[in-house]
């Protein structure tokens, strides 16, 4: 079980659900707000630990762009390590330039963090992990319009073997160890 939970930063990458403007607008916004810093915290990661990195967008013309602080941070990222697609299917594991990206990159652990919990995230969640995937997601770094969808989307995650976790243990899981450069790096992201 130990080698199922730990994360290998060689092994994983990080899929960022649907973080748009129009359904940005929707969620509380208290609740929002510490989501956000999450996202950012786990994009600043994947640049430091060199992570791969998918941002799915559910059909843009309906639900806006990506939060534009968000889609800033992940163009810092290396282009090669990075897909933005367009998706009109939930799951972004439906998608076929997620498919034939995510198969390039080699990934077998995931990080799956952004909106809805019960939808979007959930339905990729489930996805990856019946295609062997190892899948983790940060209980605050996922969002939904209400609180009891947010409980319902985690819970589905978790029975279709998804692992619910934090955004620090993910990235505590990552560094291994506090005496690195890569902590040293991200020790502003982690106060």
């Amino acid at each position: 079980m130990v080698g199922k939970l730990e994360l290998i930063s060689e092994r994983v990458g990080l899929c960022i659900v649907d973080v748009q403007e129009k359904l940005a607008a929707t969620m509380p916004e208290k609740v929002l707000k510490g989501t956000l810093r999450n996202w950012l915290n786990l994009i600043e990661t994947a640049r430091v630990m060199r992570l791969a990195v998918a941002v799915s967008a559910q059909s843009p013309k309906v639900m806006g762009r990506s939060l534009p602080v968000v889609a800033e941070s992940v163009l810092r990222l290396p282009r090669e390590e990075v897909l933005l697609f367009e998706k009109q299917r939930f799951s972004c594991v439906t998608t076929p330039e997620f498919l034939a990206w995510a198969k390039r990159v080699g990934k077998d652990q995931w990080i799956v963090a952004g909106m809805e919990t019960h939808v979007a995230v959930y339905q990729t969640v489930r996805d990856l992990v019946a295609a062997g995937h190892t899948v983790h997601v940060p209980r605050d770094a996922v969002i939904s319009r209400t609180m009891a969808n947010w409980e319902i989307g985690l819970s589905l995650a978790q029975q279709s073997g998804g692992i619910v976790t934090s955004t620090e243990a993910v990235i505590f899981d990552l560094l291994k160890e506090g005496s690195s450069e890569n902590f040293a790096a991200l020790s502003r992201v982690i106060k």
